[in-house]
């Protein structure tokens, strides 16, 4: 097998885990509204990675760099967005 061929097979394979490996979490939040557990620090910085990757991609112009980090993308930033709306709803301790 071409090593190239290779590469593709093993990068398609790693991009799909890392996309299914965000599911159960995301299912979860939405399912629950609960996001108490999620540290919003840790995803600010993994959306900005994440965001950088999908830069990264564009610049080197891979498809799958593209495509994955686009996908954990959205699904990293629908868990942001939800964490900070229940920060938001959070009533004020006296």
């Amino acid at each position: 097998m071409p090593q190239t061929l290779l590469a593709d097979r093993i990068g398609t394979v790693a991009s799909f885990l890392t996309v299914l490996s965000f599911m159960p979490q995301v299912l979860k939040i939405w399912r629950e509204r609960d996001t108490r557990a999620i540290s919003l620090r840790m995803y600010l910085l993994l959306v900005s990675a994440t965001g950088l990757w999908t830069w990264f991609g564009w610049v080197i112009e891979s498809t799958p760099v593209i495509v994955t980090n686009t996908i954990c993308f959205a699904l990293q930033s629908s868990i942001l967005g939800l964490k900070l709306q229940s920060l938001l709803q959070q009533p004020e301790v006296s």
